[in-house]
């Protein structure tokens, strides 16, 4: 973990700029010291102290007239992010072939060396890429699949990877496997034999999520990974939801492919995300964008999109400074905390049912939730227009429910509005438009 100096250097120096003055009174800023350096106990302890929680809500310039219970889709980054992306953007603007490509763009060789020792890897096997789905899907059309080739997933993978595999089935020929999980499921043997019985002679590759984006279920990754290996075939893992989110190193997924977004969970600029691939995987996969043939073996082969913005990559480094400075311990157990928090209030009334599970092997700081009878979609609206609350419906062929996603930012009563506003439709039913 980080040192309280830096984590209060990240918060309020020089890196913050005009930030500091609309995040923190400096009145307050004795009493931060105090919250910050003062916070003993474990992870579980600290996740219930409001007043630590209190100060790190702060370093955000959020809309608290609503409440977003959507971080899951893209998060709010902290004010230090966002003045540094500011400030970058106006350096590159000076003059850009110089200011952007010639001193900027280099820096974020630093970026790609702290993501890596974060994700516990090489700096030679991370690519910065704008977000999950590029680098998923650089892995998804980078691999050489002939006709009737088979790849399989399962039937709550993200939608966006599975019009993916749809495309190269349209265009390759290939065939696209899926089958269902338990929702929720806390049994991990179960998920690797339901992934091996499902594989076939055709079986080329494998797609799965380290956490899924609609239950916030998390599987055995390295338990599949290793399952398939065995086979010869490759996995490759859809990490959207789980970089920062929850505590674990690459060694813990033993994963030879792994793409991400940082503007979840890691609270980094939008547009920003990571590609991991392992080094002497490299050479066999094709870049989504072309690549000299000089750049083979190299990880940046895969960011060869053309002309693009420094300042949103650059500014990673700021939120990776201030997700250390709270520590990921910390953070897991805060998350964990505010899911526990709205998710057993209001299990206590039969007719609502969790779609996922409580146990921290197996979820986070997602959770979908459903009011037995209450169409899902009239009740997002409700929420939006009665309360101000924002919500994501899921519709799955096999459930239906509101996935909820609160983040550090979100305060204890923002979840009991939303869990009275949930209570009201118990009682009453969602009211007609």
């Amino acid at each position: 973990m980080q040192s309280r100096r830096a984590f209060i250097g990240a918060l309020g120096g020089t890196a913050a700029g005009a930030a500091a003055t609309v995040t923190f009174d400096p009145t307050r800023l004795t009493r931060f010291l105090d919250v910050v350096g003062e916070a003993m106990g474990s992870p579980e302890e600290i996740a219930r102290d409001e007043d630590f929680w209190h100060e790190i809500q702060q370093a955000f310039t959020v809309d608290r007239s609503l409440i977003n219970l959507n971080n899951g889709g893209v998060s709010p980054a902290p004010a230090i992010v966002q003045d540094a992306m500011k400030r970058h953007l106006d350096y590159s603007n000076e003059a850009p072939v110089y200011t952007m490509w010639r001193i900027l763009e280099p820096q974020k060789e630093g970026v790609r060396q702290r993501l890596a020792r974060e994700f516990g890897c090489d700096a030679e096997e991370i690519a910065l890429t704008r977000n999950a789905s590029e680098g998923l899907q650089i892995s998804q059309f980078g691999f050489d699949l002939a006709p009737g080739d088979e790849v399989l997933t399962t039937n709550q993978d993200y939608g966006r990877m599975i019009n993916t595999f749809k495309q190269r089935e349209r265009r390759d020929g290939i065939k696209m496997v899926q089958f269902s999980i338990p929702t929720p499921s806390e049994d991990p043997a179960e998920i690797v034999r339901l992934f091996e019985q499902h594989i076939t002679p055709r079986t080329k590759l494998i797609l799965m999520c380290h956490i899924i984006n609609i239950t916030g279920q998390i599987l055995p990754v390295k338990e599949v990974v290793q399952m398939a290996r065995r086979r010869g075939i490759p996995v490759i893992v859809d990490g959207a939801h789980a970089f920062a989110h929850f505590e674990f190193k690459h060694a813990d997924l033993d994963c030879d492919y792994y793409a991400t977004s940082l503007h979840k969970w890691l609270l980094a600029p939008i547009g920003t995300g990571l590609l991991y691939v392992r080094k002497d995987k490299i050479r066999d996969l094709w870049p989504l964008q072309a690549a000299t043939e000089a750049q083979d073996d190299d990880i940046r082969k895969f960011e060869e999109i053309g002309t693009h913005p420094a300042a949103n990559g650059l500014a990673i480094a700021e939120a990776l400074t201030f997700h250390q400075g709270i520590g990921a311990a910390r953070k897991e157990a805060r998350l964990r905390y505010l899911t526990h928090y709205w998710a057993e209030r209001l299990l206590q009334h039969d007719r609502v049912r969790l779609h996922t599970s409580l146990d921290s092997r197996f979820s986070c700081a997602i959770g979908n939730v459903e009011i037995v009878g209450e169409d899902i979609s009239a009740l997002t609206t409700h929420l939006w227009n009665r309360h101000r609350i924002i919500v994501t419906p899921i519709m799955h062929d096999e459930f239906q429910g509101l996935r909820i996603t609160p983040n550090v930012y979100t305060t204890i009563e923002e979840l009991d509005r939303f869990v009275a506003a949930m209570e009201e439709v118990v009682r009453n039913g969602v009211p007609d438009a």
